[in-house]
């Protein structure tokens, strides 16, 4: 049998080198993050999440998959609840943003932050934070009647959120140690105290 001369890759063609992106100046931006603005100059490019953490030291929102599957980076924009990591921080110039850190009032923890210390709804609590800002947004989509997978949100009273729905409406926050039951129990104990 011949032999091929050629060694591997000969004849060809050779990929051109990917072309680095072009340069965007940093561009200036104004976040209110709990209750407090923030004048920032940075890439345009640069996701919520990576502002708080890596540029405002807000490090209780946290990084989990970055690809907005996990819940970790939840805050709430304008009251309503958002993956932090699938949004870019110039997209929120203005806006009203809290964090995890924000909940709080008068050094006193949110009712909702105690329900969670109250019902042991963590165990490692890497996910808390998100759990936590998602189940604050939960109490108000229920109070404006906003619907579900499960429910009309016209049928739904606050006081009468059942397991399932509280379930169903947290299913974008995922806790790897398993701790739903607590999760469950915490929410409804705010719930039943709203009511």
């Amino acid at each position: 049998m011949p032999q091929d001369d050629q060694s591997p890759g000969q004849g060809l063609a050779q990929a051109a080198p990917p072309a680095s992106p072009p340069y965007v100046p940093p561009q200036p931006l104004t976040l209110r993050i709990n209750g407090k603005e923030h004048t920032l100059n940075i890439e345009p490019r640069v996701t919520l999440l990576d502002a708080l953490r890596e540029v405002l030291q807000l490090t209780g929102t946290k990084k989990g998959c970055d690809r907005g599957q996990c819940g970790a980076c939840t805050v709430l924009v304008d009251g309503q609840r958002i993956n932090a990591c699938l949004t870019l921080a110039m997209m929120h110039d203005g806006r009203e943003i809290t964090t995890i850190e924000g909940l709080a009032q008068e050094g006193e923890p949110h009712p909702m932050q105690q329900a969670f210390m109250d019902c042991d709804g963590f165990q490692c609590g890497y996910c808390t934070p998100g759990q936590i800002c998602s189940a604050v947004a939960l109490l108000d989509e229920v109070k404006q009647h906003q619907a579900s997978a499960l429910t009309d949100g016209e049928q739904l009273e606050p006081g009468a959120l059942s397991d399932a729905e509280i379930r169903e409406r947290m299913s974008g926050n995922l806790c790897r140690c398993g701790a739903y039951p607590n999760i469950v129990k915490a929410i409804r104990s705010v719930v039943l105290r709203q009511a």
